[in-house]
């Protein structure tokens, strides 16, 4: 049977939280072999990688592939997305706080929808996050609408669906995971949003800190801008 759907996880030092999080992906979307759920470990120095390994006898629709070294998320996510075998794909964070059971409604927008639409991104509702990273989060929000005008509220949430070839039309810079809706819209496509719970973190830590994620989002909104500002627009080319 053909690969339908691929859901792409990135992981970094996510040991404890890959099994629960493999398993209960699978609960949700993998019902027949149209289905894959693709492990990228970015370097991981503890046991995430090999708890991924002795998943794939109980999960057959499991797949893991492992960076050499770490790379940063979006390269994880481009490389999963390469070797994804499914038209459309979904993403979830590895750290189990995106909830898998949100995945059908995300899925649910894309059906009979033109092919206009290109991408749906999640919108957590209520952040689990603490008061200082939800407040950094906010005003780095905030300054990202107003210069690339991209109408999202939630760039950070890790659930989202795409068609393969969406994605891979985008130009790849390190951090442009957090740039999917202007990078879409930029590329003429349309952006639904659906609203999707968040759950706390459960084990382990975010690889992300505060200060360090504002200072890098700054320099990568100008660059987003510049790519905006460097493109003539979408086209549909035809054969004579």
């Amino acid at each position: 049977m053909a690969v339908t759907l691929s859901v792409v996880v990135p992981v970094k030092d996510e040991a404890e939280n890959v099994e629960p999080l493999a398993r209960e992906i699978a609960s949700v979307v993998a019902r027949d072999d149209s289905v894959e759920i693709i492990f990228v470990d970015d370097g991981s120095s503890d046991a995430t990688p090999a708890i991924l390994q002795s998943l794939k006898s109980a999960l057959p629709c499991l797949r893991v592939i492992q960076h050499g070294r770490n790379l940063g998320q979006s390269r994880a996510l481009r490389t999963g997305v390469k070797a994804a075998r499914g038209r459309m794909i979904v993403t979830l964070d590895g750290d189990g706080q995106n909830n898998p059971s949100d995945i059908p409604k995300l899925l649910a927008l894309f059906q009979d929808a033109p092919d206009r639409v290109g991408l749906v991104s999640g919108v957590r509702m209520i952040r689990q996050d603490s008061l200082k990273k939800r407040l950094a989060s906010r005003l780095a929000n905030g300054f990202r609408r107003w210069m690339l005008n991209d109408g999202a509220t939630d760039v950070g949430c890790g659930l989202k669906a795409f068609r393969r070839e969406t994605f891979l039309a985008l130009p790849y810079f390190d951090h442009m995971h957090r740039y999917l809706v202007a990078l879409t819209i930029r590329e003429g496509y349309e952006v639904r949003f659906v609203d999707v719970s968040d759950r706390p973190r459960v084990h382990g830590k975010s690889k992300y800190g505060v200060l360090d994620r504002l200072a890098v989002g700054v320099s990568d909104v100008f660059g987003v801008r510049w790519l905006q500002t460097r493109f003539r627009g979408p086209d549909e080319p035809k054969e004579i």
